[in-house]
């Protein structure tokens, strides 16, 4: 089963399922075992405190260690052997879900032995991720931390590594591909200067991948400094970008990221377009994060902006993370997100920057957002 968007539109019931699976989270009836499939993951970089289950066709990443999760209506009874699941509102049976696989590259370790699935993770159910660099300028300050991040947690839980080396990154991608079938690559990190901002090792990581496997690539980091970067990143071998706004609204951004926002929004616009000639129309993404404090009309107001550059934007709702200073902030309700990401599905289809045209990354794979099944219903 493919986190790839399907270009069949699910029903107008399994697209507010999706919806409010992301906002309440998913009960484990058997937390114990993790219910089966994909570990989920705690912490970290990405998608953190979710597991990835598939609803009507469409593999979603749902909150299952959120205190919201812990009090959800929905809980999914233990699969059986072929990752199938019931899912409960309350005491009723509701649809059906399926938790894809483990994948068969988590048995590997490297020659020096650290686990593969420290240096790269499944996410969705094809789609390989890895946070070159687990650490940021910004993440040891409490004046200038993004509020909502996690990206130590997994390195201080023993679960991953500080900086994954380009032959590293390479080794695991190309079993991953061989193991289990695995479509696209998403690179992200922290960022360690004000200069490039993490392009340069973003770059040394994608010419050992591409050495190694044909595999197409996402890399995401804030706009460095000097747009000729982005010429570099391509001859690299990236076949995408991604640049994080998380937030629209100037004061949202400074309340939220009191480090992040110290690079405008005036500057990834300048970015954006700059990318987008050297990277194509779809082919640049942003990660805007709702639930925060942007309004409906904000965040649809920026997305207009970025269409018509030529960026997508990925529009997901905010999950609270344990142990982050946003770990109480309640996520938007389904209710918020539904007219949303309607309105939105139906800006990008009018745009002609669907997700499925994406080349890889993660508005390609879609699983942090039910966004791509608004797109298919708006056409």
């Amino acid at each position: 089963m493919s986190s790839t968007p399907s270009s069949r539109a699910p029903s107008a019931a399994s697209r507010q399922l999706m919806t409010e699976l992301q906002s309440f989270g998913l009960r484990l009836a058997d937390p114990t075992a993790a219910n089966g499939g994909v570990a989920s993951r705690k912490g970290g970089a990405g998608p953190s405190d979710h597991k990835a289950v598939t609803v009507d066709g469409h593999t979603i990443m749902v909150p299952v260690h959120t205190s919201s999760a812990w009090t959800s209506p929905f809980i999914a009874q233990a699969p059986d052997a072929q990752g199938r699941s019931a899912l409960m509102r309350g005491a009723i049976p509701i649809a059906s879900l399926e938790f894809p696989k483990s994948p068969r590259f988590y048995e590997l370790s490297t020659a020096d032995g650290i686990p593969y699935s420290h240096i790269a993770t499944l996410h969705g159910s094809d789609v390989l991720a890895t946070t070159v660099l687990q650490n940021c300028i910004r993440y040891e300050s409490r004046k200038k931390t993004c509020k909502f991040c996690a990206i130590g947690q997994s390195l201080a839980a023993g679960r991953t590594i500080a900086h994954k080396t380009p032959a590293q990154l390479a080794e695991v991608a190309a079993a991953a591909v061989r193991l289990d079938g695995v479509k696209h690559m998403v690179m992200t990190t922290g960022t360690p200067n004000a200069t490039d901002r993490g392009a340069a090792v973003l770059c040394d990581s994608a010419r050992a991948i591409k050495a190694a496997v044909n595999l197409p690539l996402q890399a995401q980091c804030e706009p460095p400094d000097d747009d000729r970067w982005f010429e570099h990143m391509r001859d690299a071998g990236i076949d995408t970008l991604g640049m994080h706004l998380e937030t629209v609204t100037p004061a949202v951004r400074e309340r939220v990221m009191p480090g992040k926002s110290s690079v405008p929004i005036e500057r990834y616009l300048q970015a954006f377009e700059a990318s987008v000639q050297v990277f194509g129309r779809g082919q640049v993404s942003t990660y805007i994060l709702a639930g925060l404090g942007d309004t409906p009309e904000a965040i649809l107001s920026m997305s207009g902006q970025l269409l018509a550059l030529g960026v997508y934007p990925f529009v997901v709702p905010f999950v609270p993370i344990s142990g982050t200073p946003l770990e109480d902030h309640p996520a938007p309700s389904a209710d918020f997100m539904k007219p949303l990401l309607e309105q939105l599905g139906a800006m990008v289809s009018v745009a002609g920057l669907r997700s499925g045209d994406i080349k890889a990354g993660c508005g390609k794979c879609g699983a942090c957002s039910s966004l791509s099944v608004y797109e298919t219903a708006a056409v």
